[in-house]
């Protein structure tokens, strides 16, 4: 496992438990991502991590926010992290972009400094900013997943929480890594408070 810590004077604030990276290979053009090799980055990384994939509670996705790169990066979600997953417990997910914008080389980065942070004791999944409309091309009945549009708390604040994050380079680069909860750190309760509701899916 890999610490991350903010540096050499405090403790370490999470663990890289497993990752993974692959080369996409031969797709229909050099912008089309390639959604059985997304899955495959993401299946590696869950078994470099020794976990099955419902003790992951959310995924920090590459999310471009294309009306091609999306769908086919939730349908690689759902097929790896929608197993073993009922609907009172969905997988959530999002993407510092929608904070951020895409800072290119960066956004992998960007991604696991987010989950990292969510991870800490007393912190909930952010919400995704500017999410209104769900895209119609995702069949979201499929998986339990949910976009938060809300604060939301961890699903069990007994366990250890794991994120998934992943990447794409534009020259078909895949990158996933698990982050959890570094040991040590004793989950805080989570601040009472009302969240919105979600936003309803079809």
């Amino acid at each position: 496992r890999i610490a991350v810590a903010h540096s050499v004077r405090e403790p370490v604030w999470a663990n890289i438990h497993g990752s993974a990276v692959y080369q996409d290979g031969r797709s229909a053009g050099i912008t089309a991502p390639n959604g059985p090799a997304q899955e495959a980055v993401m299946r590696e990384a869950l078994a470099n991590a020794g976990l099955e994939p419902h003790a992951v509670s959310y995924v920090e996705a590459h999310g471009t926010g294309t009306p091609l790169g999306d769908p086919i990066e939730v349908r690689a979600i759902g097929a790896v992290y929608g197993a073993g997953r009922s609907e009172e417990s969905p997988l959530r997910i999002g993407s510092v972009k929608t904070n951020l914008g895409h800072t290119e080389a960066a956004a992998g980065l960007a991604g696991l400094i987010k989950a990292v942070l969510m991870l800490r004791p007393g912190h909930g999944i952010a919400p995704h900013l500017h999410f209104k409309q769900p895209s119609p091309q995702i069949d979201w009945r499929q998986w339990p997943i949910e976009v938060p549009v809300g604060l939301v708390p961890w699903p069990d604040e007994s366990r250890t929480r794991y994120a998934g994050v992943s990447s794409f380079g534009f020259s078909g680069t895949n990158a996933h890594v698990i982050v959890g909860l570094a040991e040590g750190s004793e989950p805080s309760s989570f601040v009472e408070q009302e969240l919105p509701a979600p936003l309803q899916q079809p």
